[in-house]
Protein backbone atom coordinates (compact mmCIF):
# COMPACT_ATOMS: atom_id res chain seq x y z
CA UNK A 1 0.00 0.00 0.00
CA UNK A 2 1.06 3.49 -0.39
CA UNK A 3 0.29 6.24 1.67
CA UNK A 4 -2.72 9.06 1.04
CA UNK A 5 -1.51 12.31 -0.65
CA UNK A 6 0.03 14.85 1.39
CA UNK A 7 1.94 18.26 1.68
CA UNK A 8 5.19 17.17 3.68
CA UNK A 9 7.06 19.79 5.36
CA UNK A 10 10.28 19.75 7.49
CA UNK A 11 10.94 22.71 10.02
CA UNK A 12 14.16 22.93 11.52
CA UNK A 13 12.86 24.78 14.24
CA UNK A 14 10.44 24.57 16.90
CA UNK A 15 8.76 27.45 16.69
CA UNK A 16 8.63 26.49 13.00
CA UNK A 17 6.96 23.36 13.52
CA UNK A 18 4.20 25.01 15.65
CA UNK A 19 3.23 27.77 12.90
CA UNK A 20 2.46 24.82 10.86
CA UNK A 21 0.53 22.81 13.75
CA UNK A 22 -1.54 25.96 14.24
CA UNK A 23 -1.78 26.75 10.27
CA UNK A 24 -3.11 22.98 9.83
CA UNK A 25 -4.67 22.19 12.65
CA UNK A 26 -6.33 18.18 12.86
CA UNK A 27 -5.46 17.90 8.99
CA UNK A 28 -1.87 17.73 9.70
CA UNK A 29 0.21 14.95 11.67
CA UNK A 30 3.67 15.40 13.52
CA UNK A 31 6.55 12.76 12.26
CA UNK A 32 9.32 12.02 14.57
CA UNK A 33 10.38 8.64 14.53
CA UNK A 34 7.70 7.62 12.26
CA UNK A 35 7.37 3.77 13.53
CA UNK A 36 3.75 3.81 14.16
CA UNK A 37 2.69 6.74 12.12
CA UNK A 38 4.37 5.08 8.71
CA UNK A 39 2.82 2.06 8.70
CA UNK A 40 -0.89 4.35 9.35
CA UNK A 41 -0.56 6.08 6.44
CA UNK A 42 0.79 2.87 4.41
CA UNK A 43 -2.52 1.27 5.35
CA UNK A 44 -4.60 4.50 5.04
CA UNK A 45 -5.67 4.56 8.33
CA UNK A 46 -4.83 8.06 8.56
CA UNK A 47 -5.26 10.68 6.22
CA UNK A 48 -3.32 14.15 7.03
CA UNK A 49 -3.27 17.03 4.49
CA UNK A 50 0.14 18.04 5.93
CA UNK A 51 2.43 15.73 7.26
CA UNK A 52 4.82 18.07 9.70
CA UNK A 53 8.75 16.14 9.94
CA UNK A 54 10.19 17.40 13.09
CA UNK A 55 13.13 15.57 12.64
CA UNK A 56 15.74 18.39 11.93
CA UNK A 57 14.61 20.12 15.07
CA UNK A 58 17.30 19.45 16.91
CA UNK A 59 17.11 20.99 20.03
CA UNK A 60 14.46 18.42 21.10
CA UNK A 61 17.21 15.78 21.06
CA UNK A 62 18.76 15.47 24.40
CA UNK A 63 19.18 13.21 27.63
CA UNK A 64 20.81 15.05 30.82
CA UNK A 65 20.64 15.47 34.34
CA UNK A 66 19.23 19.01 36.00
CA UNK A 67 17.80 19.88 39.29
CA UNK A 68 17.75 16.76 40.40
CA UNK A 69 15.57 14.79 37.53
CA UNK A 70 16.35 13.19 34.34
CA UNK A 71 15.25 15.45 31.03
CA UNK A 72 14.97 14.05 27.82
CA UNK A 73 13.73 15.63 24.75
CA UNK A 74 11.13 14.22 23.01
CA UNK A 75 13.37 13.62 19.64
CA UNK A 76 15.86 10.98 21.37
CA UNK A 77 15.75 8.20 20.04
CA UNK A 78 15.06 4.98 21.79
CA UNK A 79 18.45 3.93 20.99
CA UNK A 80 20.32 7.06 22.41
CA UNK A 81 18.79 6.01 25.79
CA UNK A 82 19.59 1.83 25.37
CA UNK A 83 23.06 3.54 25.84
CA UNK A 84 22.98 6.15 28.35
CA UNK A 85 24.73 5.34 31.30
CA UNK A 86 22.66 8.13 33.31
CA UNK A 87 19.11 6.71 31.96
CA UNK A 88 21.33 2.66 32.90
CA UNK A 89 21.77 4.19 36.39
CA UNK A 90 19.01 6.71 37.55
CA UNK A 91 16.40 5.36 35.74
CA UNK A 92 17.00 1.58 35.63
CA UNK A 93 13.16 0.64 34.54
CA UNK A 94 13.27 3.21 31.89
CA UNK A 95 16.59 1.35 30.74
CA UNK A 96 15.16 -2.11 30.71
CA UNK A 97 11.75 -1.20 29.25
CA UNK A 98 13.40 -0.01 26.10
CA UNK A 99 15.51 -3.13 25.87
CA UNK A 100 11.79 -4.18 25.20
CA UNK A 101 10.63 -2.19 22.47
CA UNK A 102 10.47 -3.40 18.93
CA UNK A 103 13.61 -4.79 17.05
CA UNK A 104 16.85 -2.47 16.63
CA UNK A 105 15.80 -0.73 13.53
CA UNK A 106 12.82 0.76 15.29
CA UNK A 107 14.67 1.13 18.62
CA UNK A 108 16.96 3.65 16.30
CA UNK A 109 14.28 5.13 14.43
CA UNK A 110 11.96 5.39 17.44
CA UNK A 111 11.67 7.99 19.59
CA UNK A 112 10.65 8.57 23.44
CA UNK A 113 8.56 11.53 22.47
CA UNK A 114 6.92 9.80 19.76
CA UNK A 115 6.05 6.70 21.48
CA UNK A 116 4.37 8.39 24.17
CA UNK A 117 2.30 10.96 21.48
CA UNK A 118 0.74 8.14 20.12
CA UNK A 119 -0.31 6.29 23.27
CA UNK A 120 -0.45 2.90 22.20
CA UNK A 121 -1.65 1.04 25.58
CA UNK A 122 -0.03 -1.50 25.06
CA UNK A 123 3.36 -0.09 24.46
CA UNK A 124 6.43 -0.02 27.00
CA UNK A 125 7.01 4.03 27.50
CA UNK A 126 3.27 5.08 28.40
CA UNK A 127 3.97 2.30 31.27
CA UNK A 128 6.70 3.25 32.82
CA UNK A 129 6.20 7.48 32.73
CA UNK A 130 3.13 6.16 34.52
CA UNK A 131 4.66 3.80 36.93
CA UNK A 132 7.50 6.89 37.27
CA UNK A 133 4.96 9.50 37.70
CA UNK A 134 7.05 11.21 34.54
CA UNK A 135 5.97 15.01 33.74
CA UNK A 136 5.25 16.08 30.26
CA UNK A 137 6.27 19.44 28.87
CA UNK A 138 3.99 20.56 25.94
CA UNK A 139 4.27 23.56 23.70
CA UNK A 140 2.10 25.24 22.15
CA UNK A 141 1.33 28.36 19.72
CA UNK A 142 0.48 30.13 23.69
CA UNK A 143 3.53 28.73 25.50
CA UNK A 144 4.64 25.71 27.61
CA UNK A 145 2.36 23.67 30.15
CA UNK A 146 3.51 20.53 31.84
CA UNK A 147 1.22 17.64 32.96
CA UNK A 148 1.46 14.22 34.97
CA UNK A 149 1.60 10.89 32.83
CA UNK A 150 -1.20 9.87 34.42
CA UNK A 151 -3.30 13.03 33.28
CA UNK A 152 -1.73 12.56 29.94
CA UNK A 153 -3.23 9.48 28.45
CA UNK A 154 -6.76 9.47 27.63
CA UNK A 155 -7.78 6.88 25.40
CA UNK A 156 -7.04 4.77 22.75
CA UNK A 157 -3.64 6.67 20.76
CA UNK A 158 -5.66 9.74 22.44
CA UNK A 159 -4.05 12.22 24.64
CA UNK A 160 -4.48 15.91 25.85
CA UNK A 161 -2.27 17.13 23.23
CA UNK A 162 -4.21 19.36 21.03
CA UNK A 163 -3.92 19.97 17.86
CA UNK A 164 -1.17 22.59 17.97
CA UNK A 165 1.08 21.00 20.31
CA UNK A 166 3.89 18.86 20.61
CA UNK A 167 5.78 17.08 23.22
CA UNK A 168 9.22 19.12 23.65
CA UNK A 169 10.22 17.29 26.69
CA UNK A 170 9.84 14.41 29.24
CA UNK A 171 11.02 14.97 32.76
CA UNK A 172 11.62 12.11 35.65
CA UNK A 173 12.41 11.86 39.05
CA UNK A 174 15.04 8.87 39.73
CA UNK A 175 13.43 6.57 42.17
CA UNK A 176 15.28 5.99 45.81
CA UNK A 177 18.73 4.01 45.38
CA UNK A 178 17.31 1.58 47.32
CA UNK A 179 14.76 0.61 44.75
CA UNK A 180 13.81 -2.16 42.76
CA UNK A 181 12.59 -2.51 39.56
CA UNK A 182 10.97 -4.68 36.99
CA UNK A 183 8.82 -5.04 33.84
CA UNK A 184 7.72 -8.33 33.00
CA UNK A 185 5.84 -9.30 29.60
CA UNK A 186 4.56 -11.72 27.67
CA UNK A 187 4.64 -11.42 23.66
CA UNK A 188 4.11 -13.88 21.27
CA UNK A 189 7.17 -12.96 19.28
CA UNK A 190 10.01 -11.46 20.50
CA UNK A 191 10.20 -7.55 19.24
CA UNK A 192 5.54 -8.15 18.66
CA UNK A 193 3.90 -6.02 20.84
CA UNK A 194 3.07 -7.34 24.35
CA UNK A 195 0.01 -9.15 24.94
CA UNK A 196 0.27 -7.70 28.71
CA UNK A 197 2.81 -6.17 30.62
CA UNK A 198 3.54 -4.76 33.99
CA UNK A 199 5.93 -2.67 35.17
CA UNK A 200 6.66 -1.76 38.67
CA UNK A 201 8.96 -0.05 41.24
CA UNK A 202 9.49 -1.22 44.83
CA UNK A 203 11.25 0.29 47.96
CA UNK A 204 11.14 -2.34 51.03
CA UNK A 205 12.90 -3.18 53.79
CA UNK A 206 12.85 -6.54 54.76
CA UNK A 207 8.85 -7.03 54.77
CA UNK A 208 8.06 -3.18 55.36
CA UNK A 209 7.04 -2.11 52.03
CA UNK A 210 8.11 1.92 51.82
CA UNK A 211 6.96 2.63 48.14
CA UNK A 212 5.11 0.98 45.41
CA UNK A 213 4.18 2.05 42.13
CA UNK A 214 2.85 -0.69 39.81
CA UNK A 215 0.89 -0.59 36.53
CA UNK A 216 -0.10 -2.50 33.87
CA UNK A 217 -0.05 -2.64 29.49
CA UNK A 218 -1.95 -3.92 27.46
CA UNK A 219 -5.17 -4.29 29.65
CA UNK A 220 -7.11 -1.26 28.72
CA UNK A 221 -7.49 1.80 26.70
CA UNK A 222 -4.46 3.47 28.52
CA UNK A 223 -2.05 1.82 30.87
CA UNK A 224 -3.62 1.06 34.05
CA UNK A 225 -2.07 2.11 37.34
CA UNK A 226 -2.49 -1.28 39.96
CA UNK A 227 -3.42 0.92 42.82
CA UNK A 228 -5.18 -1.76 45.19
CA UNK A 229 -2.59 -3.59 44.79
CA UNK A 230 0.00 -0.94 45.64
CA UNK A 231 -2.28 -1.01 48.69
CA UNK A 232 -2.12 -4.25 49.91
CA UNK A 233 1.74 -4.42 49.95
CA UNK A 234 1.91 -0.84 51.93
CA UNK A 235 -0.77 -1.89 54.63
CA UNK A 236 0.23 -6.06 54.39
CA UNK A 237 4.00 -5.95 53.77
CA UNK A 238 5.52 -8.00 51.47
CA UNK A 239 5.22 -11.38 52.18
CA UNK A 240 4.62 -14.65 50.01
CA UNK A 241 0.90 -14.11 51.24
CA UNK A 242 0.48 -10.31 50.43
CA UNK A 243 2.13 -10.67 46.93
CA UNK A 244 -0.16 -13.27 45.76
CA UNK A 245 -3.09 -11.38 47.06
CA UNK A 246 -1.92 -7.88 45.43
CA UNK A 247 -1.51 -10.22 42.13
CA UNK A 248 -5.12 -11.34 42.25
CA UNK A 249 -6.23 -8.10 42.86
CA UNK A 250 -4.26 -6.41 39.84
CA UNK A 251 -6.11 -9.44 37.49
CA UNK A 252 -9.55 -7.79 38.77
CA UNK A 253 -8.42 -4.00 38.75
CA UNK A 254 -8.02 -4.12 34.96
CA UNK A 255 -10.73 -4.38 31.76
CA UNK A 256 -8.91 -5.96 28.92
CA UNK A 257 -10.87 -6.48 25.34
CA UNK A 258 -10.90 -9.74 23.57
CA UNK A 259 -8.88 -9.70 20.15
CA UNK A 260 -7.44 -11.93 17.60
CA UNK A 261 -4.57 -12.51 19.96
CA UNK A 262 -6.17 -13.47 22.78
CA UNK A 263 -9.18 -13.50 25.12
CA UNK A 264 -9.96 -10.54 28.05
CA UNK A 265 -10.05 -13.75 30.81
CA UNK A 266 -6.40 -14.98 29.45
CA UNK A 267 -5.11 -11.03 29.48
CA UNK A 268 -6.41 -11.04 33.28
CA UNK A 269 -4.80 -14.55 34.19
CA UNK A 270 -1.27 -13.25 32.21
CA UNK A 271 -1.84 -9.59 34.45
CA UNK A 272 -2.32 -11.49 37.68
CA UNK A 273 1.43 -13.72 36.89
CA UNK A 274 3.20 -10.86 36.02
CA UNK A 275 2.09 -8.84 38.85
CA UNK A 276 3.95 -11.14 40.69
CA UNK A 277 6.94 -11.60 39.06
CA UNK A 278 7.41 -8.49 38.53
CA UNK A 279 6.93 -7.63 42.29
CA UNK A 280 9.25 -10.91 43.20
CA UNK A 281 11.74 -9.47 40.52
CA UNK A 282 11.81 -6.08 42.00
CA UNK A 283 12.04 -7.12 45.54
CA UNK A 284 15.32 -9.05 44.59
CA UNK A 285 17.16 -6.30 42.43
CA UNK A 286 15.98 -3.92 45.89
CA UNK A 287 17.97 -6.19 47.73
CA UNK A 288 20.96 -6.01 45.74
CA UNK A 289 21.04 -2.20 45.68
CA UNK A 290 21.01 -2.31 49.17
CA UNK A 291 23.98 -4.66 49.34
Amino acid sequence: MKPPPFAYHAPSQLDEALALLERYGDDAKVLAGGQSLMPLLNFRLSYPSALIDINRVAELSYLRQENGQVRIGALTRQRTIEFSELARHQLPLLYEATTLVGHLPIRTRGTIGGSLAHADPAAEYPTVALVLDAELVLQGPSGQRSISAEEFFVSYLTTVLAPNEVVTEIRFSPAPPTSGWAFEEVARRHGDFALVGVAGVIDAEGEQCRTVRLAAAGVGPTPVRLRAAEDILMQQGVTEQSIQHAAAQAAELVEPDSDIHASADFRRHLTQVLTRRAIQRALERGQEQRA
